[in-house]
């Protein structure tokens, strides 16, 4: 039986690592989906920030162009480029940004209109918690998810619910207090401003 088990993270890097430690495990890279709002980490050998031909350019101004999803060498090689309404441009690999955006000839093209919450709970993830997935990669996080066989749903529960992970009913009762109730797409994408505030709300001393 497939279980999908999801962690969200403030930081790219814990993300990253999270990735790479569910890989030396056993998961494979095509079970394993990565979705970031972090404008400054490599896509391929490119940095989204930086605009080295018109894909990344295009991926700059939210068009969304991506590299192959999932790509040889593990899942952080196929880092490709992803725009979703109320989030922004992110970086993206796996089976999650292509169920949300749609995969054409094995790339992300497009944006993913509503596509981020639709696809968590199709992949079995309550649309409760996944309004907080998708409100946290707004914030500026990253969310990992994994879609583990038996054998190893323990150890991926144990990857992705470690002390880098965030704990969705803490941040929920956070984003309340806020004011906040649901991922709304139509809302305005956070600046670097923004995010850079938010992390330091979670950031542990």
């Amino acid at each position: 039986m497939t279980q999908t088990i999801t962690g969200l993270f403030d930081h790219y890097d814990d993300a990253r690592r999270a990735v790479q430690d569910l890989e030396a495990a056993g998961v494979a890279h095509r079970d394993i989906s990565i979705v970031g709002h972090d404008k400054g980490e490599h896509v391929g050998k490119e940095r989204v920030g930086d605009v080295a031909d018109p894909a990344a350019e295009d991926a700059g101004k939210g068009a969304g162009i991506g590299a192959t999803v999932g790509g040889v060498g593990g899942l952080l090689a196929g880092l490709g480029l992803l725009a979703i309404p109320g989030i922004g441009p992110v970086v993206a690999a796996g089976w999650l940004a292509a169920t949300a955006a749609g995969a054409v000839g094995g790339g992300l093209i497009g944006g993913a209109t509503g596509g981020l919450i639709g696809a968590l709970t199709h992949a079995g993830v309550p649309e409760n918690d996944a309004h907080v997935y998708a409100e946290g990669v707004r914030r500026g996080g990253t969310l990992v998810t994994a879609k583990v066989n038996e054998p190893l749903v323990s150890t991926a529960r144990n990857i992705l619910a470690d002390d880098r992970t965030v704990n969705v009913a803490e941040r929920r009762n956070a984003y309340e207090t806020q004011g906040w109730s649901n991922f709304d797409e139509a809302a305005p994408a956070y600046t670097d401003s923004d995010i850079a505030t938010e992390r330091a709300r979670y950031d542990r001393v």
